[in-house]
C-alpha cells in the first residue's frame, strides 16, 4: 500500500488543537504551483479527510500554506496583533510508500514542524 499525506495544527500558546485554520495544498513543478485543495482544520486541529489519500501521493515537491493570522486574531490584542500571517511549508516526497504527516506546531510568534508518520 502506498502512502498519503495528512496534517494537523497545534496551538501551543493555548495548549490545544487549532480549529478553523484555513490551509491550501500545492504541488510544485518547476516554477509553477498547482493548487490541489483548500480546506479548514476541524475541532481536533486536523482536516476531515487526508490531504492526499493513500495511493494518490506522487514523488515531488509540495507546499502547505496555513493562514494563521485570522486564527490568532481572536486571541491577541489590537495593541499586539499576530506576528505571523501565513506559514508556508515546502517539502519533498521521495518515497510514496510511506505516509507523510506534516504537523504545524505554532504560537502567535513562532512555529515548528517535522515529518511525522
Amino acid at each position: 500500500m502506498t502512502g498519503g499525506l495528512s496534517t494537523h495544527v497545534l496551538d501551543t500558546a493555548r495548549g490545544k488543537p487549532a480549529a478553523g485554520v484555513r490551509l491550501e495544498l500545492f504541488r510544485v513543478v518547476g516554477e509553477s504551483r498547482q493548487k490541489l485543495l483548500e480546506t479548514t482544520t476541524n475541532a481536533d486541529g486536523r482536516t476531515d479527510a487526508p490531504l492526499i489519500e493513500r495511493g494518490q501521493l506522487k514523488v515531488g515537491t509540495y507546499e502547505l500554506t496555513f493562514y494563521v493570522a485570522p486564527y490568532f486574531a481572536g486571541f491577541v490584542t489590537a495593541a499586539e496583533p499576530p506576528f505571523l500571517d501565513l506559514v508556508t511549508l515546502r517539502f519533498t516526497v521521495g518515497d510514496t510508500g510511506g505516509h507523510y504527516h506534516v504537523p504545524l506546531v505554532m504560537t502567535p510568534w513562532s512555529y515548528s514542524t517535522y515529518r511525522g508518520s
